[in-house]
């Protein structure tokens, strides 16, 4: 059953703080941990959990604000579940900042966290159609934490990076033999052939895997294909086999590494180009995509943020996350997220790299109100020589009125259906001209002809207005680059500790928004400072961890 936790608003007579001596109380109100408790444990909102408890029945809730509040902690300091717990029981800082009174008081047991975790997670796979409530959360706190910091939203920037699945890289002989052993092993040892029996003896991955010449990889995959079909076989004719996760992992692998063929009635092996790039990388995590960007192989996710870019700003928050298979297009990505960002906090003035570049028609669905400034942009560049289409004089209906040079055209007309621009010139124009050989025009026999997309034009008009304005664009965009390795590298979003798409979407959003409590709390402890060199009394205090981290 739904309670809210308001026991923190009674202040007991008799705590441990009370038996502190004056000085060491006083450095306790000067860490992290008053802060933490006023900004991020009071502001947490309770009531958009409840839906994961039962309304009338069952024993009240475990306080939500002190689960979620120890995720927070935990990803601050990177702390395992282990520490965590140690550091609940006997840190009085981690104890405060909860508004634990009496340090020891409230018995947490491992599987509170994990059942909360797992109450979140199946919640999210059941009503994934409605808004995550980690994401809500972060939402909620960021909201508040721009208010507070007093900074302007209205610019701001977005990019994606690379997040790495927590699987081990491996070969298509690998993979299979992975897939096969789980599937072998959740069949009854009754219902086993002799064949597949042998998967689980002792020698028969090493032998299989290490024992072979380069050569004989495609002759293995082979042999594991067979074994393959013939837990299908075994399998198909039991619905209750068959509706098991790991056997439909081995149907998904053998779909995707194999063809069949009609005519013979057999399957044929793909060859690595073949697979898609979408294909099942892991038997452990079956969520996870394969994708080349440049020189950078990846196998995982990707992770598209926004944050704040204002100059003004003393700080940048983050305003918006988004995770998904790296598959994902940077165009789909900026698509999706860009309304959620203008829904939920003011934006008008959007800065990304060209990855992000959208066509017109594309630009339809995204808020009119906010201006998108690109670093640069997709598709193929003219090369320097030549003339740029739109130095052609071109009317509002799409006629050409005169080349660079200012000779007027013998016709020239606008294809709709095809939106391309036409226009013939004489021969005797274009033969003196002294730019005919940089011209994008071609020789016909009785003209000179001038043909172009539409879309091209607008193309070569989008980047001069990039290259004009690119220096400014680039300087606002470039530090969201640290940001990433910040998340990376600090709060160890790149080497997540669980596996899956939902999973990894939880512990990011919990590892962001703890990045958004550490930049607020580092805020407030940089004006404390400023405070208390101008002589008015500093009461927010001026060590805190958490901004070190």
């Amino acid at each position: 059953m739904f309670k809210e936790n308001n026991d923190h608003t009674q202040v007991q007579l008799l705590n441990t703080s009370t038996w502190m001596s004056p000085s060491i109380k006083k450095k306790l109100l000067k860490s992290w941990a008053p802060i933490f408790y006023e900004h991020v444990f009071c502001k947490i909102y309770e009531k958009i959990f409840a839906p994961l408890y039962s309304e009338d029945n069952g024993r009240p809730n475990f306080p939500i604000n002190i689960l979620l509040s120890l995720e927070f902690i935990k990803h601050l300091f990177d702390y395992t579940d282990e520490e965590l717990i140690d550091q609940f029981y006997y840190n009085y800082q981690v104890a405060y900042a909860l508004k634990i009174q009496t340090l020891g008081e409230i018995n947490l047991a491992p599987r509170i966290l994990y059942n909360f975790r797992s109450r979140v997670y199946h919640y999210l796979l059941k009503n994934s159609k409605e808004e995550n409530v980690i994401f809500e959360q972060f939402v909620e706190l960021t909201r508040y934490f721009i208010n507070i910091t007093d900074i302007t939203t209205s610019e701001q920037r977005m990019d994606s990076t690379f997040i790495s699945s927590n699987i081990k890289r491996s070969g298509r002989l690998v993979l299979g033999m992975n897939v096969l052993e789980q599937a072998v092993k959740a069949i009854p040892e009754s219902l086993r052939s002799d064949s597949l029996s042998k998967v689980l003896e002792n020698n028969f991955r090493s032998d299989l895997l290490y024992r072979s010449k380069s050569n004989q990889s495609k002759e293995k995959i082979g042999f594991i294909i067979n074994l393959c079909l013939e837990v299908l076989k075994i399998t198909d004719k039991n619905s209750e086999l068959r509706s098991k996760d790991k056997i439909k992992i081995l149907k998904r692998f053998v779909e995707e590494q194999t063809a069949f063929d009609t005519e013979t009635s057999t399957y044929r092996i793909k060859e690595g180009k073949e697979i898609s790039s979408n294909s099942l990388q892991s038997a452990y995590d079956t969520d996870a995509t394969y994708r080349k960007k440049g020189n950078r192989k990846s196998v995982g996710y990707s992770l598209n943020v926004t944050e704040t870019c204002s100059n003004e700003n003393k700080v940048q928050l983050i305003t918006d996350y988004k995770l998904d298979v790296n598959t994902t297009s940077d165009v789909a990505m900026i698509k999706e997220r860009l309304p959620v960002v203008y829904n939920h906090i003011e934006c008008k003035d959007l800065y990304v790299d060209g990855g992000y570049y959208l066509k017109e028609n594309d630009k339809q669905s995204l808020p009119q109100n906010v201006n998108i400034h690109f670093t640069d942009m997709t598709g193929k560049k003219v090369r320097n020589k030549k003339v740029p289409y739109n130095k052609f004089v071109i009317e509002e209906d799409y006629t050409v009125s005169s080349c660079p040079m200012g000779k007027v055209p013998i016709d020239s007309k606008f294809k709709s259906k095809n939106k391309v621009i036409i226009a013939h010139f004489k021969h005797e124009y274009c033969e003196q001209c002294k730019l005919i050989d940089t011209c994008p025009i071609k020789r016909q026999k009785k003209s000179y002809v001038f043909r172009v997309e539409l879309e091209a034009i607008e193309n070569q008009k989008k980047r001069e207005e990039i290259k004009t304005n690119r220096k400014e664009n680039t300087s606002k965009r470039a530090a969201i680059e640290s940001t990433n390795s910040e998340l990376k590298r600090q709060h160890g979003i790149d080497h997540s500790r669980v596996r899956g798409l939902n999973k990894i979407n939880m512990a990011a959003g919990l590892k962001i928004t703890a990045c958004n409590i550490k930049r607020m709390a580092k805020y407030i402890i940089n004006k404390s400072r400023d405070i208390g060199k101008s002589g008015i009394p500093n009461l927010q205090g001026v060590v805190c961890p958490i901004a070190d981290k």
